[in-house]
């Protein structure tokens, strides 16, 4: 499936890059949201931690929305390695991760639910008229959240990450109480709980001994799950996907 508007939040780097690629790749029209430039699709400069920023992102995307990703995520200075301590962490760093991690994605998918919705109007093309693509073929339609999560917000996990587990447990609710909220209104919701994920600096810190050891999940598997989501029809929703890498 191509030629869907997409917005990847959090495309600078990591899981969002390498999505990012992908769906431009295969012929989507993405829209990268990050503060720092994004290699790949329309970049519109957000800072995810403001909800001023947020809002006029979400209006400076204009028109209809096939999915949003929210992929960006920050977390302890110290965490996944043996230096952590919830003790000295400070008040700032938790407040941080908890509006990146949990309320920038609740806003955004809040702020794009009009776009989002089946019977939203394609961009406005030069003249301010709706694009082709949204005058017609909207029928079977179905908008799209799909939030990264991570295995650190399932149940007795045994992460001791305070903060960073309270966002993603809080992130897995989220997706939930959508599904519930956005029932019958033809937007389907995803939540996807990977555990360590092989990007480059995961891979550094694992052989330099800063991070926990143990295997870690392909960017690749990431953005296939993503894109399964993405790629079901209009008669399914995968609810919950959770990769761990092969021990």
């Amino acid at each position: 499936m191509s030629g869907r508007r997409i917005v990847v939040a959090g495309a600078s780097r990591g899981i969002g890059a390498a999505l990012a690629a992908h769906l431009e790749g295969q012929g989507d029209a993405v829209i990268a949201l990050s503060r720092s430039p994004a290699a790949h699709g329309r970049w519109i400069a957000c800072d995810l931690a403001s909800p001023a920023a947020i809002a006029a992102a979400a209006a400076a995307i204009g028109g209809r929305v096939d999915a949003l990703v929210f992929v960006a995520g920050i977390w302890e200075a110290t965490a996944f390695s043996p230096d952590y301590r919830f003790d000295d962490r400070p008040a700032a760093e938790t407040e941080a991760i908890l509006a990146v991690n949990l309320r920038a994605p609740i806003l955004l998918a809040q702020a794009l639910l009009p776009a989002l919705s089946p019977g939203a109007a394609g961009p406005a093309g030069p003249a301010g008229q709706a694009g082709q693509e949204g005058q017609a073929g909207q029928a079977g339609r179905t908008g799209r959240i799909v939030l990264i999560g991570s295995t650190s917000g399932l149940e007795n996990n045994g992460a001791p990450e305070v903060a960073y587990n309270a966002s993603k447990a809080g992130l897995r609710g989220a997706a939930q109480a959508l599904a519930v909220a956005l029932a019958g209104r033809g937007i389907g919701v995803t939540i996807i709980n990977p555990g360590d994920v092989g990007s480059e600096g995961v891979i550094a810190g694992k052989a330099a001994g800063t991070m926990r050891p143990g295997g870690s999940i392909a960017l690749r598997d990431v953005v296939a799950a993503v894109d399964f989501a993405l790629g079901l029809s209009a008669t399914a929703t995968a609810s919950e996907i959770n990769l761990v890498p092969v021990p």
